[in-house]
């Protein structure tokens, strides 16, 4: 079922993607060589308590996962597209990392994610994370009311398709609101004037994931939640919340 949200509670969900947005911001500012993604997974961890908010990523464990996830961040690491755990695996130069947070506080959800580069950039990195933040701006611009979730959808895939770069077939955003993950789902690949009608209130979490190889295909490491690229080419996440308003589309997840 999709529920449209009420002015209220896009002002409680704005609330909650400020803590995201907070927290999404110090673990870029620790992130540096020699220290550790668990230690970064403790820096959010800081932020969400003072917070008061709680992660809906600690514990969660969807019908895929052999485990609970163990994180309230995902630290996918260079060929890693999403889902990565946070471990005892310390940055290198060069590293490019993508953090996923999510946050929930009075019973709202937010949800963002951000991809960098540690150190020095690797040649095509900085391109590739310029060319997924093109891909999520196509997005949230067609995120407007009256249209559909496949302009969304087509918008993004064609920002991906304009730099060359492959997104994973069955993998994109979602609705969001009292939990983190809600109906509609929002592929990232589509057609448009197809899908849900977009109304005032709708919350979607747009993210597209982005792959410098330029295939969709991928495969899960052994720790059952992260996933790869399989021919090792590098990847990048990127992501807000975003409410259809009939002002235009507002990012609840920005600081």
């Amino acid at each position: 079922m999709v529920e449209i949200k009420n002015d209220a509670a896009l002002a409680a969900m704005r609330e909650a993607g400020r803590v995201v947005a907070q927290a999404l911001a110090a673990v870029r500012e620790a992130a540096a060589v020699g220290v550790s993604l668990r230690e970064l997974d403790g820096v959010a961890r800081e932020v969400l308590a003072k917070a008061g908010a709680t992660s809906p990523f600690l514990g969660y464990q969807p019908a895929f996962a052999p485990v609970p996830f163990p994180g309230v961040i995902c630290t996918s690491v260079n060929d890693a597209v999403v889902h990565g755990v946070p471990t005892d695996y310390r940055l290198r130069d060069g590293d490019l990392l993508g953090v996923d947070c999510g946050a929930l506080l009075d019973g709202w959800a937010g949800d963002a994610a951000i991809t960098f580069s540690v150190g020095t950039p690797r040649p095509g990195d900085t391109e590739l994370v310029a060319a997924t933040q093109r891909a999520l701006d196509a997005g949230i611009a067609a995120a407007v009311v009256g249209n559909r979730t496949g302009d969304i959808s087509h918008a993004v895939e064609s920002a991906a398709t304009a730099a060359g770069c492959g997104m994973p077939a069955d993998l994109g955003g979602h609705g969001i609101g009292r939990q983190m993950h809600e109906e509609p789902h929002l592929p990232n690949h589509g057609r448009p004037g197809r899908g849900l009608r977009l109304r005032h209130g709708l919350v979607l979490a747009i993210e597209p994931m982005l792959m410098a190889g330029g295939g969709v295909d991928y495969r899960t490491a052994p720790d059952g939640w992260t996933l790869l690229t399989t021919d090792g080419s590098r990847a990048a996440h990127i992501e807000h919340t975003v409410a259809i308003t009939d002002a235009g589309p507002q990012i609840l997840t920005a600081l």
